[in-house]
């Protein structure tokens, strides 16, 4: 096996283990999700066993990653697109998917677990729920998206939102400039 192989095999272990510690989970936890054991996953994030597609799999599909991800496969397709995942506290994930200052930025988000505190700020944001639920407190309001719900509001009013139970959720998050709001068109334009 020549040296470039190898090195990305030894990658792999050590960014499952922090894949599952970045969103807060237990080898029990993943364990649970996937069918692998305890100890089959400790010593594939140790380095103590090869993974296998049979592994990788069910681990890719447990933490909503592609396979390429785990393995770090060499980059394919146009050079120019590369996102930047940044880590934001214990498990929470922020990646940029626009780079428009001034204008409406957006972002994925994996959000973990975090105590509520409401903020206040110039802007408008809008969320919507890929995976998990958000729960979402405007001012005096508490409640609860699923996936494939959406969530608008001025930023001037306070809120917090984090995921609504003991799992991280996954969103897509729009902020914008005050005064931006959405435009619904339910119609070709004339």
């Amino acid at each position: 096996m020549d040296a470039e192989v190898e090195q990305i095999i030894d990658g792999i272990g050590p960014r499952l283990r922090t894949l599952r510690r970045d969103r807060g989970l237990t080898l029990e936890d993943l364990a649970a999700t996937t069918g692998i054991s305890v100890s089959t996953l400790s010593r594939l994030e140790s380095g103590r066993r090869r993974p296998t597609l049979d592994l990788l799999i069910p681990l890719a599909r447990a933490h909503r990653v592609a396979l390429d991800q785990l393995v770090a496969a060499p980059a394919t397709g146009d050079p120019r697109v590369h996102l930047k995942p940044q880590r934001h506290g214990r498990g929470s994930v922020l990646v940029p998917l626009t780079q428009y200052p001034g204008r409406v930025q957006v972002f994925k988000q994996v959000l973990s677990p975090r105590e509520p505190k409401l903020v206040t700020h110039d802007g408008y944001e809008w969320l919507y729920v890929l995976a998990g639920e958000l729960r979402i407190v405007l001012g005096e309001r508490d409640f609860t998206l699923r996936p494939g719900e959406v969530a608008e509001f001025d930023t001037r009013e306070p809120h917090w939102f984090g995921p609504a139970g003991p799992n991280a959720v996954e969103i897509l998050h729009l902020f914008g400039p005050r005064g931006d709001q959405a435009v619904i068109r339910a119609s070709p334009s004339g």
